[in-house]
């Protein structure tokens, strides 16, 4: 299989593999830059899933304490309503989130626009 043609920004070339027929790899094929752009604009929001997978560890570990007898269900009760807490906490930062990056959006788009009329386009 062929390496990619890139030269990697430490000055050496670029070592990963290319699709038959290719040139470059994913990471540096010039098609592909806008779709790494929304790959990495949605990492940037993955945040709540690492919260979310911490709490349902922690759900699961409450689930065998219960089930074995070593956490009375009252105490669970309530560290349950903590977590529900925690969870509607973490979807409206994720929500926050997502209508700021929307408003920036449409400030963008705003400028863009007055600029094009500015210019008589």
């Amino acid at each position: 299989m062929a390496a990619c043609g890139a030269i990697t920004a430490k000055g050496g070339r670029c070592s990963a593999a290319v699709r038959p027929g290719a040139e470059w790899c994913y990471n540096h094929d010039p098609d592909r830059a806008a779709e790494r752009r929304r790959n990495a604009s949605k990492a940037a929001r993955s945040k709540p899933g690492r919260e979310i997978s911490a709490i349902k560890a922690q759900l699961m570990d409450l689930t065998e304490q219960v089930l074995s007898g070593e956490l009375e269900t009252r105490q669970a009760a309530i560290a349950n309503q903590l977590i529900n807490t925690r969870l509607r906490a973490v979807e409206l930062e994720r929500k926050i989130k997502e209508t700021e990056e929307l408003e920036d959006r449409i400030e963008g788009l705003e400028r863009s626009q007055e600029r094009g009329r500015q210019w008589g386009a």
